[in-house]
């Protein structure tokens, strides 16, 4: 679980239940025409611009951003170095029986693709063309909550026309401009909180966690390359370190040292 996604949401919702407690009450925030238009026609244009079950998708999408990122470069950067020392004592078919306890399917199929002797160019084209269409699902549900994003807003401004045009119908009874005015502005304010506390945020952390997986990837098909040219180890995995953070870089040597200094 992302303690940080959640704690984030929670926190910017008690500080504003805050701020509206410390000059009025929740009670008078709380406005059901409004959360129907501005939920309802979000929703109702989502639904144009995808398709039904693309939308339907988005809450398990979402889940993805308060889930804990399974993604740790440094795991598969030594899985890898594994199988570029098993290649090069052993031989390229050695890798066959290791790739049965890789669970990972992409790492998986390039293994397969080398120990079967596929021509390292069509390796290399094999794994980006599917590289690419993991990047372009990725993009297809991110922009499904950019596009929230930027329809709560619209229709927070909608409610609010909506609410001003019945205010204008009442002016003869000036007691009912002040309360008419109220229940106008709440709808901008449910659409502004829906976009940037929920949805831009949403698309923020896919578009991390995309990039995150994608170098993962990335390390897997230049690491997958090498140890089919036959490269060495050593070489490889300095080779795979320039993809990552000096940090991650920096942990993972401080790691590697224990095992050594614990060996």
């Amino acid at each position: 679980m992302d303690i940080g996604s959640i704690a984030g949401l929670l926190v910017g919702l008690l500080f504003i239940m805050l701020g509206i407690m410390d000059g009025g009450s929740l009670g008078s925030f709380i406005n059901i025409p409004s959360l129907q238009i501005v939920v309802g026609g979000t929703f109702a244009a989502t639904f144009i611009a995808y398709p039904m079950k693309k939308v339907f998708e988005s809450a398990k999408i979402a889940g993805k951003v308060f889930g804990a990122s399974k993604d740790d470069p440094t795991i598969v950067l030594s899985k890898i170095i594994e199988l570029a020392n098993t290649a090069r004592k052993e031989g390229l078919l050695a890798l066959e029986e290791i790739s049965q306890s890789i669970d990972d399917k992409f790492l998986n199929k390039g293994v397969m693709l080398i120990v079967d002797g596929t021509d390292p160019e069509l390796v290399r084209n094999l794994l980006e063309t599917e590289l690419a269409f993991i990047e372009e699902r990725h993009s297809d549900g991110r922009g499904l909550f950019d596009t929230l994003g930027m329809l709560a807003p619209a229709f927070g401004m909608v409610g609010t026309l909506i609410g001003l045009i019945n205010m204008l119908a009442k002016l003869d009874d000036p007691s009912t401009v002040g309360p008419s005015m109220a229940v106008a502005l709440i709808t901008t304010l449910y659409g502004s909180l829906m976009a940037n506390l929920i949805f831009i945020p949403i698309a923020t952390k896919l578009k991390l966690r995309s990039r995150e997986e994608i170098l993962i990837k990335e390390i897997i098909v230049e690491g997958l390359l090498s140890i089919q040219a036959g490269e060495n180890p050593r070489i490889i995995e300095e080779k795979l370190k320039a993809f990552l953070p000096p940090k991650i870089r920096e942990a993972l040597q401080a790691k590697q040292e224990e095992v050594v200094e614990g060996a």
